[in-house]
């Protein structure tokens, strides 16, 4: 295409907000010029989905749930003065919280501040609040942040030893709605033992975000944590960023989380206008639908080009593929929807994947996301005129035109800079255009079904490790199809299960045989 022709439909598919200083271009992705009447049956029916959404519609209907998301930075639209009351009250709670802490008045138990924050979560209990912390962070936050973000020994004990001399004056915030996330109680518990050893009481440490009446919220109360903030069942893990999950750390770090909120519902305000055109999050939806022609055919890469936002792929890898990546769609036909999702930033990624992407498999299409100021501080010249976020621009517009050369498709959002008001815009602006695009493919954006199976799953392999160590005796060593046959298991779940405990139990002996499927596994004492 003419370099005329490609400033021509630039200055047509250009989209701006010039009172939020945002804009998407879409002009480098060669959908046809029919393409928007052809979608508009689709495009009514998400907008008066999302329409009833707000309203507090069951929107999820595989768990009979409203989806709320949206009522956390504008409470007014909650559906019910008690919802909007509960909100307000939290936002109140938390800021109250965060203030005495930083000013003393909640102290640790040696009578000093608390100067760290242990946050212990999974999924979109952690993910959110990293993002923040590495968006928004600084060496002046009043409080730093550390994660156990995993259930993995290895990774706990890298974070203790970080924390070890810190623990005195650290706080612990465990968030779960249900209270049951095996990952994150394991957290929990592993950083109880760890405050005992150091002759620190735990609960003087500690802080619950979770669902009222929880295990953990009874936990929590019982051995009376310093503090208890809610978790609402109308509020999922990968949009709780701006429930007290995300907005407890951010206030604990000194963020702004008023701003933050703002920029969310300044998107959200923008994006509820029913002329596609002009909704920014349908017009992603739409190139997301264009781009993989309705079914995912193509990856989504995003290369934010600031290092402030290189977890922002990560974060939108659950967002996009948890609330999408769906079996059945509403009627229950078999579909296999969703988008893969990955990405790291640029200009980093022109030095790893973008050779593929440029010259490869043509299997995706790229979200550039643009950041137009530099830096906080004055601005240094690498060469005579030209700065450092010089190349960092030129960088992204010659990645974008090589790229589109080769005919790879591409998006370009440009922000004015990364703060707490910007972040919370460009989070918003991803909630509903997966909204909408859950919409327009007719599946639940809003359940996580293979999540839960996985889940079950990791349960039964628990209790049959069990049963397999039960079946061990001293000198006498048996097979994994032994003790399979006798506790009429799968061979394999039973030979992957003494390979782990052979690995972590001094007390398990191992004797090598011609095959690793014959090695014969005993104890070398009774327990």
């Amino acid at each position: 295409m003419a370099s005329s022709s490609l400033w021509q439909r630039f200055q047509r598919y250009l989209l701006c907000y010039r009172d939020l200083d945002f804009s998407l271009d879409i002009s480098r992705m060669k959908f046809s010029e029919d393409f928007f009447e052809k979608m508009q049956p689709k495009i009514e029916k998400a907008f008066t989905a999302m329409r009833e959404l707000e309203a507090g519609a069951i929107a999820n209907p595989t768990e009979n749930r409203m989806v709320g998301h949206y009522w956390l930075r504008n409470p007014l639209l909650a559906p019910t003065p008690e919802l909007r009351a509960e909100i307000q009250d939290t936002i109140k709670r938390i800021k109250r919280f965060a203030e005495d802490v930083h000013a003393g008045k909640i102290a640790a138990e040696n009578g000093e501040r608390f100067k760290h924050v242990l946050l212990i979560g999974i999924g979109g209990s952690a993910l959110g609040p990293q993002l923040v912390a590495d968006a928004l962070g600084s060496a002046r936050d009043p409080m730093d942040i550390f994660f156990f973000d995993n259930t993995d020994p290895d990774g706990f004990d890298r974070v203790f030893e970080r924390l070890d001399d810190l623990l005195p004056q650290t706080l612990v915030v465990v968030v779960s709605k249900s209270g049951g996330t095996k990952e994150t109680r394991n957290g929990m518990l592993e950083a109880e033992a760890r405050f005992k050893e150091k002759g620190l009481q735990f609960n003087k440490h500690a802080v619950a975000v979770t669902g009222v009446g929880s295990d953990l919220d009874q936990y929590a109360e019982k051995n009376r944590w310093l503090a208890r903030f809610p978790m609402y069942d109308w509020i999922g893990g990968r949009t709780s960023v701006m429930s007290a999950v995300g907005l407890l750390p951010m206030a604990l770090e000194g963020f702004d989380i008023d701003s933050f909120l703002a920029g969310a519902a300044a998107m959200d305000e923008r994006t509820r206008t029913p002329d596609a055109a002009e909704n920014a999050a349908m017009l992603l939806a739409l190139m997301w639908y264009y781009a993989g022609n309705g079914k995912g055919d193509k990856d989504m890469v995003i290369i934010p080009y600031k290092d402030r936002l290189a977890l922002f792929a990560k974060y939108l890898q659950q967002l996009v593929m948890e609330s999408l990546g769906k079996e059945k769609d509403l009627e229950g036909k078999i579909v296999h929807q969703g988008i893969a999702v990955y990405g790291n930033k640029g200009s980093t990624d022109q030095h790893a994947y973008v050779q593929q992407l440029r010259d490869g498999v043509l299997n995706f299409f790229m979200t550039f996301i643009e950041v137009d100021k530099d830096r906080r501080n004055p601005a240094i010249e690498v060469e005579e005129g030209v700065t450092s976020g010089d190349y960092l621009h030129g960088f992204l517009r010659g990645t974008r035109s090589a790229l589109y050369e080769s005919g790879r498709e591409s998006i370009t959002i440009s922000i004015p800079e990364v703060n707490a008001f910007d972040l919370g815009a460009l989070i918003a602006l991803y909630e509903r255009a997966v909204g909408f695009y859950g919409s327009l493919i007719n599946v639940n954006a809003y359940d996580q079904p293979g999540v839960e199976a996985g889940k079950k799953a990791a349960t039964r392999l628990l209790q049959l490790q069990k049963q397999v160590k039960a079946r061990m005796v001293v000198g006498q060593g048996k097979t994994a199809e032994e003790i399979a046959r006798a506790l009429d298991a799968d061979p394999e779940d039973v030979f992957h299960v003494l390979r782990h405990l052979a690995s972590n139990d001094p007390h398990i002996m191992v004797a090598a045989g011609e095959e690793s499927s014959e090695d014969r596994f005993s104890l070398d004492e009774e327990p």
